[in-house]
């Protein structure tokens, strides 16, 4: 394990970790998906360092992993809250109020999609579906799924996460 520190100035641990996973996919280009998924999971989102660290490793164009990375909306470039609160703007959840309660909660916190909260604690995103139309309208705070919300009910159930 030291000699894998000594690769990392830093002495981030979290680098151990990223290697562990990527040995046992033996850094395998195919697996780069995989790779950011657990780096994101360890670093709380992809840092440049990290990005390059996995291009390297795996010797993949760092063009192509970031290729990755902007594509797929699960993977964030900047730090989040503590809490991320998605809101539903498919097309049931919509029709059903969404927007309204995504207005609420921008209003409320003070930010747009995207962004995160002056305190860290909140980053709000809108998703085009979360696949719970049954639901509708649905937010996720976190893993948790809320159905059937209203902007007031959104606004109370966020005080529980704070």
């Amino acid at each position: 394990m030291a000699q894998v520190l000594a690769e990392h100035p830093s002495g981030d641990v979290r680098f151990s970790k990223l290697d562990e996973v990527m040995d046992a996919y033996e850094h395998s280009p195919d697996a780069v998906i995989h790779y950011l998924q657990q780096a994101q999971q360890l670093f709380g989102y992809l840092r440049d360092d990290v990005i390059n660290y996995i291009a390297v490793k795996t010797r993949t164009p760092l063009s192509q992993i970031y290729g990755v990375v902007t594509f797929y909306h699960l993977f964030s470039t900047i730090p989040k809250g503590k809490h991320t609160v998605t809101v539903c703007l498919g097309t049931a959840c919509y029709v059903k109020g969404a927007d309204r309660i995504f207005d609420r909660l921008a209003k409320d916190l003070k930010v747009d999609d995207g962004e995160t909260t002056k305190d860290d604690m909140y980053t709000l995103c809108k998703a085009r579906c979360v696949g719970a139309c049954g639901l509708a309208p649905a937010v996720i705070i976190d893993e948790d799924v809320h159905a059937k919300m209203t902007p007031d009910k959104c606004v109370k159930i966020l005080k529980k996460y704070t």
